[in-house]
């Protein structure tokens, strides 16, 4: 005599869990993207046309406090390096690459000598500059 279960166990998931799994997610994700910030610096950049297909590895922003005073940063650290070891740590960071390249981001107020004192250092050690623009 053969005895057969007549209840047959449901097989189909719910999906309540995965819902709310996906919600979770975008909410972190949501959070996180607001954290990051690419430029800790707030520069108001010159305008121009003219844009550069090249990609800088390092960058080096220029900021005018309007007191004479111009504070120097590397890969947008908030803190501030004096010019005289700009090349140095120019040099440390650009040491192993290909293709050296820096990026200046210098506040449209900055006087030009400073950004030519950056330019003189790439020239020194021959890195290619990228002089960064904000497009018109």
């Amino acid at each position: 005599m053969a005895i057969k279960n007549r209840i047959k166990p449901e097989v189909n998931p719910s999906m309540s869990s995965m819902t709310d799994i996906v919600f979770l997610l975008l909410i972190f994700f949501l959070i996180t993207s607001t954290l990051i910030n690419p430029n800790a610096l707030k520069l108001l950049l010159p305008k121009s046309t003219g844009q550069v297909a090249a990609k800088a590895t390092v960058s080096v922003s220029v900021k005018d406090w309007h007191d004479g005073n111009y504070s120097y940063h590397i890969n947008g650290n908030q803190e501030a390096i004096p010019f005289d070891q700009v090349e140095d740590a120019l040099i440390g960071e650009l040491q192993d690459k290909e293709d050296p390249t820096f990026s200046i981001f210098a506040d449209e107020t900055v006087p030009v000598k400073e950004v030519v004192a950056l330019m003189n250092i790439a020239k020194r050690n021959h890195y290619k500059v990228i002089m960064a623009t904000s497009p018109e």
